[in-house]
């Protein structure tokens, strides 16, 4: 099954780390990240749960849900946590899912069987609270993912859901922004009393709005 950008995430109930859930219940009206790791007790997937671990207040403050997933038993990932927490430092603070059944990996397209047929490849997907799909990245299962830059694009896609504006290549929380191509200069004026630099016609920048 093949997931696109504004698709509505499938729906799917799993046991977990922290007990049996329904996915769009879960959620509630949280954004939320899925993501898989190939498998348990592998050295790159240890140090990204930690790093998440690490970081979950950001995803907090957010109102991010985060979830992990490999095609491993819930037995094996509570063994696992134990690494993960000796190693690198945090203990493991998000469910992760079972899935030896390959039932959600299967749903979300996971499994890449050119580059592995029977384990997960690195999928990020972030679910808006409407249940949409907002951003997919696939990582091969040799590459540790960013999850900072997870967290930037997560600030991008909540600025843009409120205000009519685009961010730039690098942006940053806290940085200029551009109005979006479709407001017309007469919408902008009322969306934005404060102004804007004209750089070109389809390209005008200013400060990033509000919340």
């Amino acid at each position: 099954m093949t997931i696109r950008l504004g698709d509505t995430a499938p729906d799917f109930t799993a046991d977990t780390t922290q007990g049996k859930i329904s996915f769009h219940e879960w959620l509630g009206d949280s954004w939320g990240v899925l993501f898989s790791h190939p498998k348990d007790f592998t050295p790159v997937c240890t140090t990204e749960l930690g790093y998440v671990a690490k970081i979950k207040p950001e995803f907090d403050k957010r109102n991010v849900k985060v979830i992990g997933l490999s095609v491993d038993s819930v037995e094996s990932h509570l063994k696992w946590e134990g690494d993960i927490a000796e190693t690198q430092g945090t203990a493991v603070n998000f469910p992760m899912i079972g899935d030896s059944d390959r039932n959600v990996s299967n749903l979300y397209d996971m499994i890449h069987p050119n580059a592995n047929d029977t384990l997960t490849v690195r999928s990020v997907f972030v679910v808006g609270p409407d249940k949409k799909i907002k951003l997919s990245i696939t990582y091969p299962a040799s590459t540790g993912r960013n999850f900072d830059e997870i967290l930037r694009v997560i600030d991008s896609l909540q600025l843009t859901a409120k205000h009519k504006v685009a961010t730039p290549a690098n942006w940053k929380n806290g940085e200029d922004v551009i109005i979006g191509g479709s407001v017309t200069d007469d919408d902008a004026r009322k969306l934005f009393p404060q102004g804007w630099k004209t750089v070109k016609s389809y390209l005008r920048i200013l400060p990033q709005p509000k919340n």
